[in-house]
Parts: structure tokens; sequence; C-alpha cells
């Protein structure tokens, strides 16, 4: 084991139990010769099938003992390892904010080497690059699985009145006022917990604002009070179309009264079908594009990745690391996921996706999927905090400068940092690849 931690506490047990001499090293009698690879992910939710994963990897293979560890808060678990030196083999994180934290500080590997990244939708590692500070050369994760974020309809609800699918803005502003003339409340909204407010928002600003728009900011080339304006001013075009007083109600109650038939819709991502169906295990859903556009072309699938695998830099053992790599893309491993998961596929393949995703499944075959505005928002600005703010005030102007000035404020050292290397490399622009 190279683990200093690891090492210590074996030294220990063989110190108290005084059988040095019986068991030779620190590893136990059946991992004896194997290597070991310890992964870390960051879903508490997929423990199940990550321990089946697991299991089945060890059951599978001689040479190597997989210990794969989803412990609740594993974002503060993982940065206090790093701190002490004492870094997993593979990480499992999301395509967010903290990627490109990781990736700023060298921690992680280029596996741009590595032949699994031929079978993942391309969509996904641009995504990656994406999120990128400033142009990295390499790749440092493979996607796994991804969620899409739109309006969750009850599609039995649709069939019985006749309802379409809408295409554009105007039209989904006609199919709330069709659904409100019926008696029934179009949307349910769980704007107490702050979070969910940045649902609708991602869903809108994926049609209407530049999808690199957060690096545009950085170099100083726009603004979000240019570039946020219809966004915001869409976001309290919805608000009629709820109940009352959406901020006295959390994501639960909004999950609960969906599944109830309280709302004919819900705009939210994919993740929360899971909680609905603990209300209404028989509720038949199924998902749309939120059309934000006035163009029905302009139409895109808001979607991130979920879950994607990093090799930390000091690995030792990237051969095996890699074979685990190949065992977790394995289409029936994926596919076990995606049942347990209700999860979206970032590997190419004929992999059969959850029903509540047919109304965007051509969108995910065709890659039409641009990621999550917020997975490039710093954790300290609250954004989600600044939208529910704005929603109770209605203060358009004041809501766009108050996110410039909370941008500059929270961004200082990373834009100082862009526009040094913008300085430094004037011929890469905006097609650097910098984070969107």
């Amino acid at each position: 084991m190279r683990k200093r931690g690891k090492a210590a506490a074996c030294l220990m047990i063989t110190a108290l139990t005084a059988i040095a001499a019986v068991l030779p090293g620190c590893q136990p009698p059946d991992r004896k010769g194997k290597i070991e690879i310890e992964l870390v992910q960051y879903k508490p939710e997929a423990v199940e099938v990550f321990e089946m994963l697991e299991e089945k990897f060890n059951a599978s293979h001689d040479n190597i003992h997989l210990t794969i560890e989803s412990p609740n808060d594993a974002m503060t678990i993982l940065k206090t390892r790093f701190i002490r030196e004492d870094a997993p083999d593979i990480i499992g994180i999301g395509g967010d904010i903290n990627y490109p934290n990781f990736l700023d500080s060298e921690m992680l590997m280029d596996i741009s080497d590595y032949r699994g990244l031929a079978d993942i939708n391309p969509s996904y590692l641009t995504i990656d690059k994406q999120l990128e500070f400033i142009p990295m050369n390499g790749t440092y994760a493979v996607p796994y699985v991804a969620n899409a974020a739109g309006v969750l309809y009850n599609r039995a609800m649709f069939q019985e009145n006749g309802w379409e699918i809408p295409e554009t803005w105007e039209e989904f502003k006609a199919l709330c006022d069709t659904i409100q003339a019926a008696g029934i409340q179009p949307l349910y909204f769980g704007f107490k917990d702050t979070w969910n407010c940045l649902a609708p928002w991602n869903a809108i600003a994926v049609d209407l604002a530049p999808a690199d728009v957060c690096s545009r900011v950085n170099r100083g080339e726009t603004t979000f009070t240019e570039q946020y304006r219809e966004v915001a001013e869409r976001m309290l075009e919805l608000l009629p179309y709820g109940q009352k007083d959406p901020f006295s109600y959390g994501y639960n109650d909004a999950c609960t009264a969906f599944a109830r038939g309280q709302s004919a819709m819900f705009t939210i991502g994919s993740y929360a079908v899971p909680q609905i169906k603990s209300v209404n295990p028989d509720m038949d859903i199924d998902t749309f594009v939120l059309p934000a556009s006035d163009n029905a072309q302009e139409n895109v699938l808001n979607s991130g990745i979920d879950l994607q695998f990093s090799v930390m830099a000091d690995c030792p053992e990237k051969e095996a690391a890699y074979e685990v790599l190949d065992f977790l893309l394995a289409d029936e491993n994926v596919q076990a996921y995606l049942d347990n998961q209700n999860a979206v596929p970032c590997k190419n393949g004929d992999f059969k996706l959850p029903s509540m995703l047919d109304g965007v499944a051509d969108y995910i075959k065709e890659g039409k999927m641009v990621d999550y505005q917020d997975h490039h928002y710093p954790t300290e600005m609250a954004v989600d905090a600044l939208i529910q703010t704005y929603l109770i005030q209605k203060d358009t102007d004041a809501f766009l400068a108050g996110f410039d000035q909370d941008w500059q404020r929270y961004n200082r050292d990373l834009i100082a940092k862009v526009q040094r290397y913008e300085e430094e490399h004037p011929d890469t622009g905006a097609e650097g690849g910098t984070n969107q």
C-alpha cells in the first residue's frame, strides 16, 4: 500500500498483534500480491450500485483489488485528504466548478492515451474542455453519466387533455394558459430551497445566453447585464403559472405536489424522478426541453456531467487504474448504473434510457446539449440565493448589476489569471477552450 495513513495503520496493527512474522506485509491474505486501487466517488445515493460494481470487479480480477468509497460530503473529505497527501487513485466527481479547481491545482493525470475516451459522446468531452479556466493540453476526466433538465410533465394528463409539447416560448406560455383555463395549475415550484431556482434558470439560459458567457465575462468581453437580461425576464414570466407563494414550498413539497397531480408540469431535472416516484410509483413522467427561444431550431437540452472519473496525477498504477475504468465503462455496467440512478449515459451505445427521457432522447443522440450555466459559478457567490431574491423583489436592473458586481468580487483572482493568459497568448482568443 502506498498511502501514508494506511501504511501507518498497518504498522500499528502489526505491532499490537505481534504477528508480523505470520502476516508478511500489511495486506490481508486474500489481497497478497494484488495491486490496490482506491476510488472515492461523491454520490452517496449511488452507494448500492457501486457496492455491486466493486464486488463484481473483485470477483473477476485476480491481479487488482478495487475499493470504492461513497462517503457523505465526499468533496470535503477529498480536499482534506489532498492536503494530507493521501489521495485515492481515482476520483468520481461532477462536471462542475470543483473539476477545474482540481485541474488548476495540477492534481489530475492527463489520460489522453486512454482508449476508452473514443467511446464517449463528444458533446460531453467538449463540456469538460469548456469547464477549464484556461486552455489545457490533454484530457483529464472520463465523463460517465449525465443528467438532463427541462420540464417534467404528467404524460397521462397531457394525453387525456390533448395538450401538445411546445417548441417556442410563446407556445409554452400558451400551453400554460390553456392548462390554467382547464382549472389545473401548470407548474409547481420549490423555491424555498434556493437551489431549485437554478433548474429553470439553467434551462432558459442554455437557449438564450452564450454557452461561454462566463469565459467572455472573465476575458472582459461582455457583462451579465448584457447577456442575462432576457433570461431574467423570462424567469419572472414563469411565476404566474405556479402556486401563489412558491417561496414557502421546498423541493420535497414540489415533488410531492407534482406526484399527486397538483400541477401538470415541474421545471426540474431528471434527478427528481426517484423522489417523485417515491410518492407515486405508477406516475407516467416524460420530459421536454424548456423552449426559451422564439425559434424552435435554437432549442437545446440542458445536460451536464453528473459523474466522471479522473485518475490522480500521483497514481503509481496507471494501467491498473485504466483497467478499472474499462470495467466501469463496460456496457452492462453502464446500464446497471443508468437503471439504478435514472441517468443519461455519456458513452455512445445502444443503451436503454429511462422512460422519463423519451421526449429528449433525440437531443441526446444528436448531441444537441449544453452544460448547466451554474456549473461555472463559484460556490461562494451563492447565485441560487441571488435568483431567489430577484424573483421576490422583481428588480431586473438591480439583479443584473448585482450579478456583475458579485462576479468580479468572487472571481477576482481567476479573472486576473485568465486575462494574464490572454495577454501572453494573444492568438488563442475565444477559441482557447476556457470555461463556459
